[in-house]
């Protein structure tokens, strides 16, 4: 695997590529954003939607956003609404549901509660239903492979219904441990790729000193999804200490999206979605629209 800073590199303008899946438009100011496919995921926005959820996902729609991945589930509900309502609601502004970010506890889970998360999923029409963290005190290779286990069973079951569960990763998968390194050792082995795919967020991948181009080639096909964020500055070795002050948006900072671009078949990607951990530092939308004019404006044309 390459170090991170072979994988890092500034543009002469100072910033960076990106990628879209949709197709290429004119960059005058009448281009229809949507049609690159830009999506993003609203755990960036979530304060704004505790406060307002329509007027926030207007926002994001009159931005360009085409596709949403979600990140509030609970008991049947999106973000507090029944399945039919909130699919309504996105679609109405033009807009696409296509993931969910989910948690499946360390505890485990049922086969029952396993088929209703994945009738409600089915319910409001996603594509993939995706693991997004894993808890600190459950950070060791014996808890990771109880884990996968039960996540293939969940995929088992989301795939009956035509969704295709993932996992997305932070960088502390990374982190050597027990003599290993979990996500090579541990969970590329272990997970059923028919069943799981892997959501590389490639700025923990990177953060973590690990090349996301290097990663398809090693496992081609493995990552229908990603996830978009930039960095703004490089950190000391050994890159697993959290710190979310470097995130900035795409295309204003250091990694090279459209190398990943490039290689998109072999990653085997369907969909990607802008991301900021940080909700812009306290300006969302402005964050997410300037990782939108980048993408659609200079990276993807």
């Amino acid at each position: 695997m390459k170090t991170r800073r072979s994988f890092l590199k500034i543009s002469a303008a100072g910033a960076v590529g990106a990628m879209a899946l949709g197709p290429m438009a004119c960059t005058s100011a009448a281009v229809d954003k949507k049609s690159f496919g830009v999506g993003l995921q609203l755990y960036t926005i979530r304060d704004a939607i505790a406060n307002d959820l329509q007027g926030s996902l207007k926002k994001v729609s009159d931005l360009g956003y085409r596709n949403l991945e979600m990140a509030s589930y609970a008991d049947g509900k999106f973000y507090g609404m029944v399945p039919k309502e909130f699919r309504k609601l996105v679609e109405d502004l033009g807009m696409k549901i296509v993931s969910s970010h989910t948690s499946v506890e360390a505890e485990g889970i049922t086969a029952a509660s396993a088929q209703k998360l994945a009738d409600a999923h089915a319910e409001i029409g996603v594509e993939f239903c995706v693991q997004p963290w894993i808890e600190e005190k459950d950070r060791n290779v014996e808890t990771y492979k109880r884990m996968i286990a039960d996540w293939n069973k969940v995929g088992e079951i989301m795939k009956n219904v035509g969704i295709q569960f993932g996992y997305h990763n932070h960088n502390f998968e990374f982190l050597p441990t027990d003599g290993i390194v979990p996500y090579y050792d541990v969970f590329m082995k272990e997970m059923d790729a028919d069943l799981i795919t892997m959501e590389l967020d490639c700025y923990w991948a990177t953060k973590a000193g690990q090349d996301p181009v290097e990663m398809f080639n090693k496992y081609p096909g493995r990552f229908r999804l990603l996830h978009f964020k930039d960095m703004s500055k490089e950190v000391a070795e050994p890159f697993y200490t959290v710190d979310k002050d470097d995130i900035t948006a795409v295309g204003a900072g250091l990694i090279d999206y459209k190398r990943i671009y490039d290689a998109r078949e072999t990653a085997g990607l369907k969909y990607f979605f802008v991301e900021d951990d940080n909700q812009g530092n306290g300006f969302p939308f402005e964050g997410i629209q300037t990782s939108i004019d980048n993408l659609t404006g200079k990276i993807l044309v």
